[in-house]
């Protein structure tokens, strides 16, 4: 494969957030697939083309041959605040998915990604078994849990990144990789944030009592945690799809906007979400790291290029008694 200028496919594509990643590093899309209705509208406005629908039931002579595979499998059944039943929930047993379309197309590389938690699930069994799937399909695998704030993003948003290649090429997911932003170059100007996203005097109130005006400065993200602690940032917690509608304050006033959130996972100016502010927050909470998801793949594509690998040890098979 060329690294400055190689195929991937898309899957459980969302929004686009790791499209853009891999375009940046040199990558054409030749497939995407996402579920979603509201995420797929979003997906054609930004990139002129509509996805296909559930992976399921694709066939793989479907899909077009690639270089490399990406997708951040659905995440709820792995997250700390999902039910975490792992590998034998629905959402989680897309990996299989994965693995079908690995084993028939054979892509010199793949890029997946998923939470943070995802080793630790049943004391770190689910990763094994995942990694097992993956190195006996062929593939040489190593994986890393990232955190967006290491990448240019005011965000703490950690998950695991897991990367693969047919070659054993010397490689390593790097770790940092851009300098860091400031909320100030996400925040948009209070002049220029409509009435419709400051919270309610009530929930003001309740967080300026909670806080006891100690420690707040600005600007700032006001974060809720499930056990109702307030927390005063200078960066973003990670955004979230389904969380309640108050657990991120703007300097304890206000919601964030639908560009903040954008800017917040690294997307472009000239990307628009479609729907309402709820599914918004939806789509971008369920996105990536733009910028992250970039210096993982811009790192494969140099790899690929040194073409430099590590002999795989063979091991000794000892004697059955």
């Amino acid at each position: 494969m060329d690294p400055d200028d190689f195929t991937f496919i898309d899957l459980f594509a969302g929004i686009g957030g790791i499209r853009i990643a891999l375009e940046r590093a040199g990558g054409h899309c030749v497939f995407s697939s996402e579920i979603d209705d509201k995420a797929r509208a979003t997906y054609e406005r930004n990139f002129g083309e509509t996805p296909s629908g559930d992976i399921t039931e694709i066939p793989a002579d479907d899909i077009p041959d690639h270089d490399v595979l990406v997708g951040g499998w659905p995440c709820p059944s792995f997250s700390i605040m999902g039910d975490k039943e792992g590998i034998d929930d629905d959402r989680g047993a897309l990996f299989f998915e994965i693995e079908r379309i690995l084993e028939a197309k054979q892509p010199h590389a793949f890029l997946l990604e998923n939470v943070k938690h995802l080793k630790g699930i049943d004391g770190g069994e689910v990763y094994e078994f995942i990694e097992d799937r993956l190195e006996a399909a062929g593939y040489h695998v190593q994986s890393k849990v990232l955190d967006a704030r290491d990448y240019g993003l005011p965000q703490k948003r950690e998950r695991t990144m897991i990367v693969g290649f047919e070659k054993n090429y010397k490689f390593t997911i790097p770790e940092r990789n851009r300098e860091q932003k400031d909320l100030s170059d996400v925040l948009q100007p209070e002049s220029a944030v409509d009435e419709e996203y400051q919270a309610t005097e009530y929930i003001k109130e309740k967080r300026q009592d909670a806080v006891n005006e100690e420690n707040v400065f600005t600007p700032s993200v006001w974060h809720e945690n499930r056990a109702g602690n307030i927390s005063i940032l200078p960066y973003s917690c990670a955004l979230r799809a389904n969380a309640s509608h108050n657990y991120l304050l703007v300097n304890g006033e206000r919601h964030l906007t639908p560009r903040e959130m954008l800017r917040l996972q690294g997307f472009p100016e000239d990307f628009e979400v479609e729907g309402a502010y709820t599914r918004i927050r939806e789509q971008v909470g369920n996105s990536v790291p733009v910028p992250m998801i970039a210096a993982v793949a811009e790192a494969m594509m140099d790899a690929i290029e040194r073409d430099e690998t590590t002999p795989v040890t063979e091991q000794t098979e000892l004697p059955i008694e």
